[in-house]
């Protein structure tokens, strides 16, 4: 049974632990403007994600690290004005929550000028997600590949392969629920890991090249639409081979989270 299919309303929080404890699978996909907003949320996309990945697929730049507030509060203000259901979660960019306050300045400006339900931040920021949490803020945590400290990890690569590292990982991941996360969302890390976090944690988590154990899927929207700049991701997925257009390839991307279908060992570690 699939939660909430036909609910006129905009999906919550609650709506998405539901599917967690129903064992529903949970499909999420990247937006960043009106009119692909509307097309995932006519697709039946549980969450859109307004993720500053636009500073690659959008701006074209090489990391996400130039993305501002500014850039995130006007993408996730254009992507709110047009979804209906989806649960809408935008990302908190580089630099703007070194410090709990830093961060409710911020995560206000994405709530109150963005109409963003929850924000996500990258890392264990303990502090700054019970900060949030405290002032009715809900966040999203992030562990695995995280894309804002490319520069310290020394590029792009799988986390948490040797057992000291998954360990911690685990730590990491149960630390930001305790302080309060509603939603964790885990970034190439080996599949056998994040079905373990999966499994020891009560909130949703969702995968992206995390393998199929995960509560939920999601892709940047430009990757499984094969029209990013430069090569697709491994863990990512053609939709548009064999469809009749996006709106069929986004159909199709939903279908097969729901159904367990994708992501396959191919996309995985």
């Amino acid at each position: 049974m699939t939660l909430y299919a036909n609910t006129p309303k905009t999906l919550t929080i609650s709506d998405i632990a539901a599917m967690k404890q129903a064992g529903e699978k949970i499909s999420c996909l990247t937006a960043y403007d009106a009119s692909f907003s509307a097309l995932l949320d006519q697709a039946g996309i549980d969450v859109i994600l307004v993720g500053d990945s636009l500073g690659m697929v959008i701006q074209g730049h090489h990391t996400t690290l130039p993305v501002t507030v500014d850039d995130m509060v006007y993408h996730s203000r254009s992507v709110a004005a047009a979804r209906k259901r989806a649960f809408l979660i935008t990302d908190l960019p580089f630099a703007s929550y070194a410090t709990p306050e830093q961060a409710l300045a911020n995560a206000a400006r994405l709530m109150q000028g963005g109409a963003a339900q929850m924000v996500k931040l990258e890392g264990v920021k303990i502090d700054v997600i019970g900060f949030l949490v405290e002032q009715g803020i809900p966040v999203c945590g992030h562990l695995g590949l995280l894309p804002q400290s490319v520069n310290r990890i020394g590029g792009y690569k799988v986390q948490g392969r040797d057992a000291l590292q998954a360990q911690n990982m685990i730590e990491d991941a149960l630390k930001i629920q305790q302080a309060g996360a509603g939603l964790l969302i885990l970034e190439c890390v080996p599949a056998p890991l994040a079905a373990e976090i999966t499994g020891r944690l009560d909130i949703p988590v969702i995968g992206i090249g995390a393998g199929i154990n995960c509560d939920g899927q999601v892709l940047v929207l430009y990757d499984m639409l094969d029209i990013s700049v430069g090569n697709r991701p491994r863990f990512s997925k053609n939709f548009m081979a064999g469809a009749v257009g996006i709106a069929d390839a986004v159909h199709r991307y939903h279908q097969q989270v729901k159904s367990a279908q994708f992501p396959g060992p191919e996309h995985s570690y």
